[in-house]
């Protein structure tokens, strides 16, 4: 299937907007300027603010979803297993954002009954952050066969990517997560922290609409 320059770049806009999405709806979650207990401030938001972070993780799953079509077409030139490999385990990566990030809404709404009636904020939202937790584990090994994938195939030429998108690729930024998050205070902190698994994949999208650009079919 040949595809224009102008969808491939569409796409990608539509990946970054997907990320962007999700990152405004964590600071919805957890942004307040004075405090930087997440729980507290997801205890403290508004009924809006977490009602609408339902409709954002629904909108920015169909967004995400549509940006891997960008992938897709860059991995054109890979060997069908490989190329279908990184599409369906980065689709099942992106569908978890939308999904974790809508039952962070458990989360949030313990955390305000907490707040409202004086109790233990920790224990009131164990379960609903354990049920969340387990959610994430599953990705995790999904996440290690995709980059594998996606770096080895990169490495050999084997897509239309060049190798500098590598440095992109949301494994690599999520290995410095620690050490960044010990640099930063204050509000800072509060939108890295809270919204940083979403600023990688922006990131990530960035640079494939970037390399993608004016690339020229073999």
């Amino acid at each position: 299937m040949k595809t224009s320059n102008t969808l491939v770049r569409l796409f990608g806009i539509i990946g970054i907007v997907g990320g962007m999405l999700l990152f405004a709806g964590d600071m919805l979650f957890y942004f307040d300027s004075e405090s930087v207990n997440l729980k507290l401030n997801m205890g403290n938001s508004s009924d809006f603010r977490i009602k609408i972070n339902g409709i954002i993780a629904l909108l920015a799953s169909w967004f995400y979803l549509l940006g891997l079509v960008q992938v897709y077409y860059a991995f054109g030139p890979a060997k069908v297993f490989a190329r279908n490999i990184v599409i369906a385990s980065f689709a099942a990566i992106l569908i978890s954002y939308g999904v974790i990030h809508g039952a962070y809404i458990a989360i949030a709404v313990a955390s305000k009954i907490a707040v409202q009636h004086n109790m233990d904020i920790d224990n009131i939202t164990a379960l609903a952050t354990e049920a969340n937790f387990l959610m994430r584990i599953i990705i995790y090994p999904i996440f290690a066969v995709l980059s594998y994938f996606f770096i080895t195939q990169v490495w050999k030429r084997q897509t239309y990517y060049p190798r500098w998108i590598i440095a992109f690729f949301p494994l690599v930024p999520f290995l410095f997560q620690g050490l960044l998050k010990n640099l930063l205070t204050g509000s800072l902190w509060v939108i890295f922290v809270g919204g940083f698994l979403n600023l990688i994949i922006v990131m990530f999208f960035i640079a494939s609409t970037i390399a993608l650009w004016n690339i020229e079919r073999k």
